[in-house]
């Protein structure tokens, strides 16, 4: 089994849009460079079709250009060593690699993500922007839903935040066992990340808080079930989108009796909060 290891050089306020769109065509490990950054898919799963639209949209605008080198299937922690940095979000949460030593004392909430090829380290705008709104929320004793989970990074930050009980779910397998593999690491064990959709995994009852950093056709196509499985007075908050798609995003949730609280801008990246109304 063979990876697709492809490196990309481009304007660099293209970057996490350039990321963001080669996640949603199925790539599955990004690494950034000094020019742009690599990223790889198993050579099978590669949709030619998809890959050519992609680069005819963005690579004049972009400036993109593109070297590709056939790799066998690897760990990738020991390529994320060599270039994931720590992040923090002012003095309250700091991000780390198992590699990188501990400033608990200096922060309010530690948070240790090995992402391996899951999606959320914190470094996106789209995580950040979650990370930021959670911050602002009561999550004392709340049940919280955490969406396409990734890493597990959001799972976690609701945990250290006080929720009472957490559902967290990924599509990809191999997101699933590096998310269990964060919630262990964080001492977590009780946590467990299952493989599957909203409408497929088991998660009776209602919420006080969903999570969502997905793209946003598959936001648009589960706003309806998030307002279902929400509790009266309960909060959606949704990432993965662009400022741009905010007003389509706004629409879809106000036919499921979500009321805009807020959004959050970062790079042109997206994040907004919804009540459900009674």
């Amino acid at each position: 089994m063979e990876y697709l290891d492809i490196n990309i050089s481009c304007k660099s306020e293209y970057k996490d849009i350039l990321i963001a769109e080669m996640a949603d065509i199925g790539f599955d490990a990004f690494l950034e460079t000094e020019t742009g950054f690599d990223a790889c898919i198993l050579s099978e799963a590669l949709d030619s079709s998809l890959w050519k639209k992609f680069l005819r949209r963005y690579k004049k605008p972009a400036q993109i250009t593109v070297r590709e080198r056939r790799l066998p299937k690897m760990n990738w922690n020991e390529e994320w060593e060599k270039n994931y940095d720590p992040i923090s979000l002012a003095k309250k949460v700091y991000v780390r690699a198992t590699f990188h030593p501990s400033r608990k004392d200096e922060f309010i909430h530690e948070i240790i993500i090995n992402p391996k090829m899951s999606f959320g380290t914190g470094h996106h705008a789209t995580t950040f922007l979650m990370l930021e709104w959670m911050l602002t929320l009561d999550l004392q004793s709340k049940k919280v839903m955490d969406a396409g989970s990734g890493t597990g990074i959001l799972a976690i930050m609701a945990k250290k935040l006080g929720a009472e009980k957490v559902i967290a779910f990924d599509i990809d397998e191999w997101s699933v066992e590096n998310g269990n593999e964060n919630f262990e690491i964080n001492g977590m064990s009780e946590l467990r990340m299952q493989k599957g959709t909203i409408s497929t995994v088991e998660a009776p009852g209602q919420y006080d808080l969903i999570l969502a950093n997905i793209n946003k056709n598959v936001l648009l196509e589960e706003i309806k079930t998030y307002s279902q499985k929400l509790a009266p007075g309960g909060q959606l908050l949704l990432s993965g989108f662009y400022e741009g798609d905010c007003e389509d995003i706004r629409l879809e949730a106000d036919l499921h009796n979500l009321k805009p609280v807020g959004q959050k801008i970062n790079n042109h990246w997206a994040a907004m909060l919804f009540t459900k109304t009674p």
